[in-house]
């Protein structure tokens, strides 16, 4: 017998499998706090998200919402740069383009660490969406 979704009741996803799973729920997460964009993504079809109409979107939403995705962006990219570390160390090869390694991590603008901007959301969509067709 399935039990009815209450509001406000917190309901837990499967694991995606991406390896930027945790980020994906935490950016989802603080968009939703957002009254406005919460709105938009309901209204939103596949297409308009896709698209990256949503993605537009993000320069409305409150500063908290904006200051909170800053933190996860930053936070996201430190967790990159560990594996990137790691990577290296355990080939221990000193000819490794850091660069090239970064641009392996497509769900996020790695050119620009410290602000999560509509291109990053955008991003992260396209990430998803290819992952997923």
């Amino acid at each position: 017998k399935a039990e009815g979704h209450v509001e406000g009741e917190k309901v837990e996803n499967p694991d995606t499998g991406l390896y930027y799973d945790e980020y994906l729920r935490q950016v989802i997460d603080v968009l939703e706090t957002d009254k406005h964009f919460r709105e938009k993504l309901q209204t939103a079809d596949i297409e308009e998200i896709k698209s990256g109409k949503l993605s537009r979107e993000l320069d409305l939403v409150s500063h908290h919402v904006r200051t909170r995705l800053d933190e996860l962006k930053r936070q996201e990219v430190a967790r990159l740069r560990m594996l990137i570390k790691a990577k290296m160390d355990s080939l221990q090869d000193t000819g490794i383009d850091h660069q090239a390694l970064l641009k392996q991590f497509e769900h996020l603008n790695h050119q620009n660490p410290d602000t999560f901007e509509p291109k990053d959301l955008d991003m992260l969509i396209k990430a998803v969406s290819a992952r997923t067709e």
